[in-house]
């Protein structure tokens, strides 16, 4: 609820404090003595268009505070959470008008965009007023009303469930459709790459290995003269083979006599000796490994060519040219496997059309008869506030499917006639400004029992009636402030009398300025501001008695 308004600097009010109390509290005073200001400037604190010209005249600011008490589970804890501002005993909308063209705004002292102020402006006030875009002349706000009227919150939910999975498929089936068509535009240059790379058969470090035997294949004859001469040195009579035999057996037919002298030097050339017989023995190996065929340089050189070519076709090194082969052959398999992909996407993709269409007719069909229950009860608050002659119809039109949404396919507008003979219409658009006022009330009576619980205010929601229909309007009123917190400006006694609490608005001079102040009227002070209102500056006796038995009436 909301609890206290502080304005400072706003058209006549230079400094005020207002205090607010649960029920109905209405709000009266003369022509002109600033019950509008309250409203704009109660508007300003919620999230409103800045108007400049709200700033008292020789001052730099103009400055509104509205203080809420809230319980710790509303939701508005949870949108400011995100944002970092904590929990706390008390929610304060603050918002500035400053004569430099700017208008800060904040939210328990932290700095918000007025986008967000509007937000949690909305969730914690609905304004009803005679012109005011807000509340039930808010067209976005029918739907969610008659679902919370509905309480089909589960149906709800499996609409929304069904509605992301068909946008998922949807998705997924566009994708799908896509890659396919740029695949299909690709598919003869992909099945001839791929044909290529099978002839080619890259192998992984095929280039280096090739290019390491074409360096052998150049120099092939000085390897092999070398090899030769190696060989001879080795493997002839003279040779260091031979010659380090020769040694070692001298040696060791002195081995005896030598008391072991000789050994090391034995071991040594018996080593060499063997080490000398593993050289020929490769030497002999690597002369027979030397390609003695004149083709296969040519080949070589031919291979080669063929595995660069290819590279700097694809722009890539030539040792990634088989996984290049792996991944279009893997691409093929996928295009020729998408058609079969394309057709289950696309049975999916109806499948969830088809459930989504019947749980949005479910929630078509509970709506409606949600709308039919709400017709009935409006209709039934009509005459009393002489809108007999008026009709009321909810307007439930199924949208174009690609208005379709998380919500289902309805659009929910309220229909009025006010006179017979005349066109039924929007209700914003064919009800005057009183009788837009009392339909509004007649509406806000009947939802209230499902509506989330906010502060309402209504704006001479009595304007051009009195008598029974005043006190009508009043008895609604009343009801509405058991269930929530109300407040009402209003210039009729009757509805005066049936607030829980009542704040009369004056004005005075002080020095060349004109003041607006608000006081909290006791008993007797009521008494006779409704006596005031029933007879005029001059109040009578008859009308402090007519006065009490308003008061009386609307315990």
């Amino acid at each position: 609820m909301l609890s206290r308004l502080s304005i400072r600097n706003v058209v006549l009010i230079e400094a005020l404090d207002i205090e607010f109390q649960t029920g109905l509290t209405v709000l009266t005073g003369e022509t002109g003595a600033g019950k509008s200001i309250l409203l704009d400037a109660l508007g300003l604190a919620l999230g409103s268009r800045a108007d400049f010209g709200l700033i008292r005249t020789a001052a730099e600011r103009a400055s509104v505070t509205a203080e809420f008490d809230i319980a710790a589970d509303h939701p508005v804890w949870n949108i400011l959470s995100d944002i970092g501002i904590d929990r706390a005993d008390s929610l304060i909308l603050r918002r500035q008008l400053r004569s430099d063209g700017k208008s800060p705004a904040h939210i328990n002292d932290e700095a918000v965009s007025v986008n967000l102020l509007r937000q949690i402006g909305d969730m914690l006030v609905e304004i009803q007023g005679q012109f005011e875009g807000r509340g039930l002349l808010d067209q976005t706000t029918y739907l969610p009303l008659i679902d919370r009227a509905a309480n089909h919150k589960s149906a709800l939910d499996e609409v929304s469930r069904l509605w992301a999975e068909l946008k998922t498929a949807r998705t997924e089936l566009e994708q799908m459709t896509e890659r396919l068509a740029r695949a299909r535009e690709e598919e003869e240059w992909l099945r001839d790459a791929v044909e290529q790379l099978d002839m080619l058969a890259p192998a992984p470090g095929e280039e280096d290995q090739l290019a390491s035997e074409r360096q052998r294949h150049m120099h092939s004859t000085r390897i092999a003269e070398a090899l030769q001469q190696a060989h001879v040195m080795l493997s002839d009579e003279d040779g260091v083979s031979h010659m380090a035999g020769r040694a070692q057996a001298i040696l060791e037919r002195q081995a005896d006599v030598a008391a072991g002298a000789l050994d090391p030097a034995i071991e040594a050339l018996d080593r060499a000796v063997s080490e000398l017989t593993e050289a020929e023995s490769l030497l002999t190996e690597i002369g027979g490994q030397l390609d003695s065929d004149p083709n296969r340089l040519a080949e070589i050189d031919d291979r080669l060519h063929q595995i660069r070519t290819q590279a700097r076709k694809h722009k890539i090194e030539s040792d990634e040219l088989p996984d290049l082969h792996e991944r279009l052959i893997a691409q093929l398999a996928e295009m020729d496997d998408q058609s079969g992909a394309l057709a289950r996407l696309r049975q999916r993709e109806l499948d969830c059309l088809t459930a989504y269409k019947a749980q949005a007719d479910k929630l078509s069909s509970q709506r409606q008869d949600v709308a039919a229950y709400l017709d009935k009860a409006v209709m039934a608050e009509l005459p009393p506030l002489k809108l007999e002659a008026a009709t009321f119809q909810t307007d439930i039109q199924t949208l174009n499917e690609d208005k379709w949404s998380a919500t289902g396919w309805d659009r929910i507008s309220f229909q009025a006639r006010t006179n017979p003979g005349m066109p039924t219409g929007p209700i914003d658009k064919v009800a005057s400004g009183g009788e837009l006022a009392r339909f509004l009330l007649a509406l806000k009576v009947v939802l209230s029992e499902n509506d989330p619980p906010k502060t309402l205010i209504f704006d001479e929601v009595d304007s051009g009636v009195g008598g029974a229909v005043a006190a009508a309007v009043g008895a609604r009123l009343a009801r509405l402030g058991q269930k929530m917190q109300t407040l009402v400006i209003t210039h009729s006694p009757q509805v005066a009398g049936n607030g829980d609490n009542h704040l009369k608005i004056a004005k005075y001079q002080q020095g060349d300025q004109v003041i607006s102040s608000t006081v909290s009227l006791s008993a007797h002070e009521r008494r006779e501001e409704i006596a005031r209102m029933l007879s005029g500056d001059q109040i009578t006796e008859a009308a402090r008695s007519a006065a009490a038995q308003l008061l009386e009436d609307g315990r």
